[in-house]
């Protein structure tokens, strides 16, 4: 097709970067390029200026990023920040050095100060001081922001530069990473169920006290959503945003506390046994909850219920680290809750069986 935009996913075999192909080609996009590490290293300002030089691009989904969890962050801060930035540094300039004027950069709630209030605004970026445990990650998707406004500023009226930014919750789905200590919660949470139950073991403990309340958006919602706020015309997406505040929250709409998550996904693994929690590990902010008004007012709201994304994550966990194609049928249990009292859970009675919590080991990671 003459007329469709040859479309650079950056990141195409991450967790957000694939999902965000597999939505452009559900939509009948056809133009669509992508690079693996090997082919193109990111963080090589010149390897980046030859590619967009050679393949004429008109859009880029800038998905590509060092990510990880708690302990990934706290161990190696310094290829978080740097790889990050330079990433975003060389897709950014290079892409507009080649003339391309869309891209869509792809940022994290991380960037809001730790003890923002709830739910966290667009407004309130650069108000507080960040959570120490992935301050450097932080800083460098906040850069990103920055990147994009200050050349849409700069560029915009002279060149026709539009150059956005999302900032996702918490996401998981399929293409995660489930490295027990490098991952993010969920993907951590069902390797150490899945292993629990296989092995059949007794218990299992997380890591932290079991409180701060998460926000989880299914990889799929993020990725229709990418590509509804890509698809919005400059008009109405300069009448949501400001030129120093372009940046557009992707929410779920609603969080639950760590032990709460913990239970929903021992259920939707079929783990039995017992769940504790290990309060001398680092638990991260209490609480990030996304207000993502701005983008339900540019139309556009999440299909995926948490239980059922979870089904779809433990079948991808299962296909991609067992090689074995499982059907997934959540089951009820019925037991007590006798030890962590969880609001989400006591809420969670009305409607479903509980899981008994108590304090045995085993081992998962919760952020």
């Amino acid at each position: 097709m003459l007329n469709e935009p040859r479309i650079f996913v950056a990141g195409h075999r991450g967790m957000v970067g694939s999902a965000v192909v597999r939505c452009l080609v559900a939509q009948g996009r056809k133009n669509i390029v992508t690079r693996t590490k090997a082919e193109l290293d990111l963080t090589q300002q010149q390897a980046v200026r030859d590619f967009f030089a050679s393949e004429k691009i008109d859009q880029v989904y800038l998905a590509a990023g060092k990510v990880g969890g708690i302990h990934a962050n706290n161990t190696y801060p310094a290829q978080f920040i740097y790889q990050n930035l330079m990433m975003e540094a060389n897709v950014i300039h290079e892409a507009w050095q080649a003339g391309i004027k869309k891209m869509l950069f792809m940022g994290s709630s991380c960037i809001y100060p730790r003890l923002a209030p709830q739910p966290m605004a667009e407004n309130v970026l650069l108000s507080g001081q960040l959570e120490p445990t992935n301050e450097p990650y932080a800083i460098a998707k906040i850069a990103g922001i920055k990147l994009c406004e200050s050349y849409n500023r700069q560029y915009g009226k002279s060149h026709g530069t539009d150059y956005r930014s999302v900032m996702p919750t918490n996401l998981y789905g399929p293409g995660d990473n489930y490295h027990l200590e490098n991952s993010h919660v969920i993907p951590a949470l069902i390797r150490r169920f899945h292993e629990a139950k296989v092995c059949q073991a007794p218990a299992v403990v997380i890591w932290g006290s079991g409180t701060p309340l998460r926000e989880f958006l299914y990889v799929g919602d993020m990725a229709a959503a990418s590509v509804h706020v890509m698809d919005i015309d400059k008009a109405t997406y300069d009448a949501h945003t400001q030129p120093m505040q372009s940046h557009i929250n992707i929410g779920f709409g609603s969080d639950i506390d760590i032990a709460g998550l913990a239970f929903l996904v021992a259920k939707v693994v079929g783990y039995t046994g017992t769940i504790s929690f290990d309060k001398s590990k680092l638990d991260g902010p209490p609480r990030k909850l996304l207000e993502s008004s701005k983008l339900r007012n540019l139309g556009w709201r999440p299909k995926v219920e948490l239980e059922t994304g979870l089904a779809l994550a433990y079948a991808d966990f299962c296909k991609t680290e067992t090689g074995i194609d499982m059907p997934i049928v959540v089951r009820e249990k019925k037991q007590s809750i006798i030890e962590f009292a969880s609001p989400w859970l006591k809420d969670a009675t009305l409607t479903m069986n509980t899981q008994k919590f108590s304090n045995q080991s085993s081992q998962a990671n919760g952020m």
